[in-house]
């Protein structure tokens, strides 16, 4: 009995080891591009089916997401809201051609809120989609402040800016950023540094980027457009994973597991573009995620049949954002940038 124990012991601690690895290579800055990236030791060539852009939504498909059904409420007690990250997506749409970005980012807040409820295993997605977050905000931020001057922001909000503080890449240049906006939303309107005409949009902030050169089709660059393309594969991974908790069992009568659907919508939506090593890290998060009873509570339900309506109405309003962003980076060539 004593051996067996240590034996399990023994197990348990190189596993943690081995994630502990792979989760630490993966906060470095490894390539996160398309198939163009494979080929090297840590990047074995695959073949996966290249995404397309999706055809337009008819008409009446463009529902008014802020009629949501009764049946999605406020959930006492959590950070998550569901009925909150349908405004959210809602006001994103709110200009029938283009997409909202201070809108779609609370949306990602939203979405955040959802992914850490999950455990400290999901940190190995949210931690990179909270950095893609704050890198558009910081652009917006650096953007405003280089169009309108330093001093003018700071006078109005009462604080200095980033670029006051020597604003630098990496992670203390990121935690300067994540300070400073926290700092910014208490003090001043939310909306303040998203109302300068370059980010308001997904549109304007195309258009300025392709102007000042920031896109690079060639090579990695931190530029907006880049960054919200890697958010953009994120939303679709949701969006496939809530699509499977939404379905019902299968002819045996069995439910696929949170884990099975999570790594289902990981092959189509971001396996693709990442390295190898990534890969295979990510099968420890999808082993660790919660059984799919604790999903539908973050919904505020307790049963599938009460679940399904509800998870519908979310992935709908998901499926709008998701088309709405394709068809902008298709049309200007964006869906592969490196």
């Amino acid at each position: 009995m004593v051996f067996l124990r240590r034996t399990m012991l023994l197990r348990f601690l190189l596993m943690s080891a081995i994630l502990a690895l792979f989760l630490f290579i993966s906060s470095l800055w490894l390539p996160n591009g398309g198939l163009r990236d494979c080929g090297g030791p840590w990047q074995p060539c695959l073949s996966f089916h290249k995404q397309m852009p999706e055809p337009p939504l008819a008409l009446g498909e463009w529902v008014e997401l802020n009629k949501a059904p009764p049946l999605i409420k406020d959930c006492p007690g959590q950070s998550f809201q569901a009925l909150l990250l349908l405004q959210y997506l809602k006001s994103s749409l709110a200009d029938a051609d283009d997409l909202l970005l201070e809108s779609y980012l609370q949306s990602w807040d939203q979405l955040l809120k959802f992914m850490e409820s999950l455990g400290t295993m999901v940190s190995f997605f949210s931690q990179k989609v909270k950095e893609k977050v704050v890198l558009i905000r910081e652009l917006s931020l650096k953007h405003s402040a280089e169009a309108h001057g330093k001093r003018g922001l700071s006078v109005r909000s009462g604080l200095q800016t980033p670029e006051s503080f020597g604003l630098q890449r990496g992670v203390r240049g990121r935690s300067v950023v994540k300070s400073f906006l926290t700092d910014l939303r208490s003090t001043v309107n939310h909306s303040l540094y998203f109302s300068f005409k370059a980010y308001r949009s997904l549109r304007s902030m195309v258009k300025a980027e392709l102007k000042e050169g920031v896109v690079d089709f060639s090579r990695r660059t931190d530029s907006g457009c880049r960054t919200l393309l890697r958010l953009h594969r994120s939303l679709l991974w949701l969006k496939l994973m809530l699509e499977g908790l939404a379905d019902g069992p299968d002819a045996d009568g069995r439910y696929k597991t949170p884990g099975e659907l999570s790594r289902d919508a990981y092959e189509v939506a971001l396996a693709p573009h990442h390295p190898w090593l990534l890969r295979q890290a990510a099968e420890f998060v999808f082993l660790a995620l919660p059984e799919r009873r604790y999903f539908l509570q973050l919904v505020c339900v307790q049963s599938q049949r009460e679940a399904t309506p509800v998870l519908h109405v979310i992935i709908h309003a998901l499926k709008l954002v998701h088309t709405q962003t394709q068809r902008i980076l298709h049309e200007h060539d964006m869906l592969e940038l490196p």
